[in-house]
């Protein structure tokens, strides 16, 4: 069975920890973004970019994923899409998308966004920290090491 990672690469601050994670396993690397980011293949690594529309690069990521894949995003609706495909899904700061919190998660989102409309404003995304960068590479090794263990490269 092939296993990728596949990352949605649009703001996606933790690349090079995937690079070097997928190294470590012999795991190839799809990274998609728009023309605006500039981002460069290695051994192992590849890149594909798409126009600048806002959901470009999460319907490439969508039309291209396959079973046992492990996508990387922040985007609930994208993960949605990655789960009932049976891929491994994650966000930037480690969190795990599964069936048991993605439907709250687009839930929550939907009502954010409707009181938004309504005139009502959430505080953004906590700033990025060292240790959530520690957390996610924790567990994307974690879980190629699981998934190495349970199914052959």
């Amino acid at each position: 069975m092939d296993i990728r990672i596949v990352v949605d690469g649009d703001s996606c601050p933790v690349k090079e920890e995937i690079v070097a994670a997928a190294r470590s396993y012999g795991v190839r690397v799809l990274m998609v973004s728009s023309y605006d980011h500039v981002l460069r293949g290695s051994e192992g690594v590849d890149i594909v970019q798409v126009d600048r529309s806002q959901q470009s690069a999460d319907l490439y990521i969508a039309n291209h994923i396959a079973k046992h894949d492990i996508v990387v995003t922040q985007d609930y609706g994208l993960a949605a899409l990655a789960i009932a495909k049976s891929c491994r899904t994650l966000s930037p700061r480690g969190e795990i998308f599964d069936p048991g919190n993605i439907d709250y998660l687009l839930e929550r989102r939907h009502h954010h966004a409707k009181a938004r409309r309504g005139g009502r404003y959430f505080k953004g995304p906590r700033p990025f920290t060292d240790e959530d960068r520690a957390h996610f590479t924790g567990v994307l090794l974690k879980l190629l090491q699981d998934m190495q263990e349970n199914v052959q490269f």
